[in-house]
């Protein structure tokens, strides 16, 4: 549909939505889900109160595009994976040694890997995986996604304990943390998207 401001909208009825949401792509897209039993007119008077956060948003996304870096060539991105294997490899095990011994968390191994798909992860048996492009982050986010997976060390779910557990031993910002985090993408190339 398009709207008289924001232009074309998807605008979709899901079985799945439980309430009435909007979303803004990387691209700027709109779409607008919401459940069966609420009419669209009521999905389209919710989305006109939030025609202010969706250009904001927009503007948001579009500052973060202009700042990106060009695309780099084969041979540049393999050079930055690489140099960040280098950096990763230097400053994780140190970093995981010392948020382990200040909680008192105990982890069975630590892996670096080239994941995209995920910051860190970890096993059943406590060896704790950690994304080389954690390098791409700020210092106190890197703590935060350590934290995390020792964490699961303890609760290998995503339980209220868990994240109660998480909360109590990053001062009471897991969720402040949490959202900062989830501004980040796992990488930053242009050909990676």
């Amino acid at each position: 549909m398009n709207h008289p401001v924001l232009g074309e909208i998807a605008c979709v009825q899901s079985p799945r939505a439980r309430r009435i949401s909007l979303s803004v792509r990387a691209s700027g897209a709109v779409r607008l889900s919401y459940p069966r039993g609420v009419s669209e007119s009521r999905a389209l008077a919710f989305l006109d109160e939030k025609v202010a956060w969706v250009l904001s948003a927009r503007e948001r996304l579009a500052a973060r595009r202009a700042a990106m870096p060009p695309a780099l060539s084969p041979q540049e991105a393999r050079a930055r994976v690489e140099a960040l294997r280098r950096a990763a490899k230097e400053d994780l095990p140190p970093r995981i040694e010392r948020i382990a011994a200040a909680t008192g968390l105990r982890y069975a191994g630590l892996t670096i890997r080239a994941s995209r798909t995920k910051w860190g992860s970890c096993s059943g048996r406590n060896t704790i995986s950690l994304s080389l492009f954690l390098m791409t982050l700020p210092e106190h986010l890197r703590d935060y996604v350590i934290l995390h997976e020792l964490c699961h060390t303890v609760h290998h779910d995503h339980s209220p304990r868990f994240h109660a557990l998480v909360d109590r031993l990053c001062g009471g910002r897991e969720k402040a943390l949490a959202r900062e985090l989830r501004g980040w993408g796992i990488s930053h190339d242009r050909n990676d998207r």
